[in-house]
């Protein structure tokens, strides 16, 4: 199983904000510090702010922040809304768009539900505020990008 780029992206824009909770932050910033297309980000932006994620504000003084405290973020929340749907195999998809000869007696589709069950019990015990614990680590990454970047 892989997670979309989106929803990669999304993560990984969540940990910007909360290192940076302090200010608002702007997309272009977000994009250069991860070395990641604006427009990727754009699309992704829009739907954590309608999720209730992420506060966008328009304006000269405006960008982005976290909506609610890091705390109060789950990790299992933001990847079940980006994701969409985990149809790991066809048989999850329903009876309508099942083609398979043994999915009725197939146990394969249990077990199946049962590690995506898994995977989310783990994901569900996280926040966002547990993935800022290397917060000193992640601003120097985020630094050395920035400074290489002014060189070039």
């Amino acid at each position: 199983m892989q997670l979309t780029h989106y929803t990669d992206y999304s993560l990984r824009a969540l940990i910007y904000l909360g290192l940076n909770d302090h200010r608002r932050c702007t997309i272009r910033e977000i994009a250069v510090a991860y070395g990641i297309s604006e427009n990727h980000l754009m699309k992704l932006i829009h739907q954590l702010g309608q999720e209730g994620f992420i506060t966008t504000t328009r304006g000269k003084n405006g960008g982005l922040e976290l909506a609610r405290p890091a705390s109060e973020i789950n990790l299992g929340d933001v990847v079940r809304v980006t994701e969409g749907h985990f149809q790991l195999v066809e048989c999850f998809a329903g009876r309508e768009k099942n083609t398979c000869p043994i999915a009725g007696p197939c146990r394969l589709t249990g077990v199946l539900e049962e590690g995506l069950q898994a995977f989310f019990d783990v994901l569900d015990r996280y926040t966002l505020e547990d993935m800022l614990k290397p917060a000193p680590a992640f601003r120097r990454i985020f630094a050395a990008r920035q400074g290489a970047r002014l060189q070039a």
